[in-house]
């Protein structure tokens, strides 16, 4: 007896020491509810000198595993990457395995029951969530909820969610998908969202939302409709649904933080989708995330410049088999006008945003319709944000329109050139400037041409050959414009300095397209072969040349502005060479000259490509609408120019009009009368 008073004595002072320890260690959960989210303290960064990409490490802060690295930038060491953990697979059950043994240390149970050898060692998280939890997984969520969102933690979670998907997902309950998300809410916190970033593995974020989606998937709901899930940072709805299902959609309204208002989304399935479906019923399951947009992290594409801004929630949709297409509405968090929106959908094999799945079918200022195509890669959807491009209608018809003026006016201009030709190309420099006239519209033809064939065939050439092919002689064709309106203005100077007095018509004519095609193909030619192996040649939403990654755009921008300057140049050489009267000179004549300045600057300013000193400053960013507005309008309509400054108003050419005209008249009136002469007809009467 004594011994047996010996034993429960012992084993309530062990039972006492350890209800309180368990006390004290859920006392101190509570009582620092505020640093949950805060990253383990540093206690210094490097020593040494910091030296350009040289690289260091420190340990973490007490109680915390793994070491936190740093990376020298701009002689200041800056930290890059971090695995500081408290947690582990023993951290989970240590303090529910005491629990567990105090719940059995009743007087009314004989001492035999109860064992006190050391519990068998956890594999993983799992096997304990298989042994003290297997119903709804609450076991976790205390734990997780009491961690720092370190950068170590977050990984480890994220490690913990997918072997959950992976090896607990046979039977999963609206019970089991509230704790999941609990747990995932806890590390898509805003305050957690900057230490995903010093995560060592990149496809941490692509995990985890591969996980969501695919623990999602086993999910079987009860009710017709269920709020499965309803925290901050992620919302689950699911309903069933069958091939009588009217039109279903799922509504969200889900704030960044607990101080914004909430930001709008929609899911919908078309009734022509659900016609699809067998008559037994199925079901169709949504997760909505408003954080996750600033944490997914894209794996990194030569032609696309990242990060690419997410401009609205992420919505995951789950989905029978038989159903393709999604209907999705997003409302905007950046609302600005300058904010166009792609809808684009996560790829998770890829592990990145794909824009060939989705299309846009509507976006006004503060929302954006979609319609994506829903497979088993691709399950999770949303808008990113451009900035840098301005989507305008009044831009499109104004294209649309001076596009379509233009190319008939380059046509008239060459039919009128063919017409004169042979009255106006008298002198050497009169055949030249009117080989530049034709050439100028026929290169800006042909780059017109080219422009009509990239806005319609871009988002099927832009990963082929075919979308190099299309930049190439896009870029060629407006690089001759320029150097023929280069040529244009020495020609000018030719005409009043007369530098090049003997020279031969061929000669000017073998300079003239050397400069006009010759300088245009090698620039082209050059900017492919350099940039085309880097994968930086294309845009990557347009067969034009890239600017994010490799500055191509460089190549058509620096000839095209300097060509510009030069020619203002040459307009301001003509305008003093034509105001130095002659010994002699009258008023009527000063009054000629004036007159030929005003017509030489009113030739020029079109002809020599002003209009793309506009084109500048739609390439800064946030610039506003009129300036794109006025570039369009300016380049658009360049044809109708040419045929206005550099053919219809040159009097030579409207006099060689005229002539040509009057002569087909003449002809016209002399076969008349012939027809009708007595002899025409006396012949046609012995017939």
């Amino acid at each position: 007896m004594k011994s047996q008073e010996t034993m429960l004595c012992c084993l309530m002072l062990f039972l006492a020491t350890e209800c309180s320890h368990y006390r004290s260690k859920d006392g101190d959960k509570h009582q620092h509810p505020e640093g949950k989210l805060k990253t383990g303290t540093i206690q210094e960064k490097c020593r040494g000198p910091c030296l350009t990409a040289s690289n260091c490490s420190q340990p973490c802060a007490q109680h915390f595993r793994g070491e936190i690295g740093f990376t020298c930038h701009q002689n200041k060491w800056q930290k890059s990457t971090e695995t500081c953990t408290s947690l582990s697979v023993e951290t989970f059950f240590k303090d529910f395995n005491s629990a567990l043994r105090l719940s059995v240390a009743a007087a009314s149970v004989p001492l035999y029951v109860l064992d006190f050898r050391a519990p068998e060692p956890l594999e993983s998280v799992a096997q304990g969530i298989r042994r003290n939890c297997p119903v709804d997984y609450a076991c976790i969520i205390d734990v997780v909820k009491s961690s720092e969102a370190t950068s170590g933690n977050i990984a480890f979670i994220v490690e913990l969610l997918r072997n959950i998907s992976t090896d607990l997902s046979d039977n999963v309950t609206p019970e089991k998908m509230k704790s999941y998300s609990e747990v995932a809410n806890h590390i898509l916190d805003t305050a957690a969202i900057s230490n995903w970033a010093f995560i060592p593995d990149k496809n941490t974020s692509s995990d985890f939302l591969q996980s969501m989606n695919l623990f999602a998937r086993q999910l079987h709901i009860h009710e017709d409709s269920e709020n499965i899930a309803d925290e901050l940072f992620i919302q689950t709805k699911g309903f069933h649904i069958n091939n009588d299902t009217s039109e279903k959609k799922f509504n969200f309204s889900t704030s960044m933080n607990n101080m914004t208002e909430g930001i709008i989304g929609m899911i919908e399935i078309p009734r022509q989708e659900l016609w699809k479906l067998p008559p037994n019923a199925s079901q169709a399951i949504s997760i909505a995330f408003p954080t996750l947009g600033a944490i997914l992290r894209e794996v990194h594409l030569p032609n696309v410049s990242l990060p690419r801004p997410v401009n609205g929630l992420v919505l995951s949709v789950i989905l029978p088999e038989r159903l393709k297409q999604v209907l999705l509405t997003f409302e905007k968090i950046n609302k600005s006008q300058n904010a166009r929106a792609q809808c684009v959908g996560w790829h998770s094999r890829k592990r990145r945003w794909d824009e060939n799945v989705c299309e846009t079918t509507l976006e006004i200022m503060n929302k954006v319709k979609c319609q994506c195509n829903y497979t088993g890669m691709v399950m999770s959807f949303s808008i990113l944000m451009s900035p840098k491009s301005v989507d305008s209608k009044v831009l499109d018809y104004i294209t649309c329109i001076g596009l379509s003026i233009s190319i008939f006016s380059l046509i008239l201009c060459l039919i009128i050139e063919a017409a004169v030709w042979s009255r106006v190309v008298v002198t050497e420099i009169s055949y030249m400037r009117h080989v530049c006239i034709v050439n100028i519209a026929v290169s800006l033809l042909i780059a017109n041409v080219w422009f009509i064939i990239n806005s319609n065939f871009h988002k099927k050439a832009q990963d082929s050959n075919w979308c190099v092919a299309l930049t190439f002689f896009s870029h060629l064709f407006y690089l001759s414009l320029f150097f023929w309106m280069f040529f244009k203005a020495l020609l000018i100077v030719y005409g009043i300095l007369v530098v090049f007095r003997r020279m031969m018509k061929s000669r000017m004519m073998a300079i003239g397209f050397a400069i006009g095609y010759g300088c245009p193909l090698v620039i082209a030619s050059t900017t492919v072969a350099i940039t085309v192996p880097e994968k930086g040649y294309m845009r990557p939403d347009a067969c034009w040349l890239n600017w994010d990654n490799t500055k191509a755009l460089l190549a058509f921008a620096i000839p095209a502005l300097v060509i510009v300057a030069v020619n203002l140049v040459v307009v301001l050489v003509v305008a003093v060479n034509t105001q130095r009267p002659s010994i002699g000179s009258s008023k009527a004549q000063d009054l000629a000259i004036i007159m030929r300045i005003s017509k030489n600057v009113a030739i020029l300013t079109p002809l020599l490509g002003l209009t793309w000193g506009f084109g500048i400053a739609t390439l800064i960013e946030g610039t506003s609408l009129i300036f794109h507005i006025i570039f369009a309008l300016l380049n658009a309509f360049q044809g109708f120019f040419i045929l206005l400054f550099g053919t219809i108003m040159d009097h030579k050419i409207r006099d060689a009009l005229r002539m040509r005209m009057s002569s087909l008249k003449g002809r016209s009136r002399a076969v008349e009368n012939a027809s009708l002469s007595p002899t025409n007809g006396s012949k046609l009467m012995n017939r």
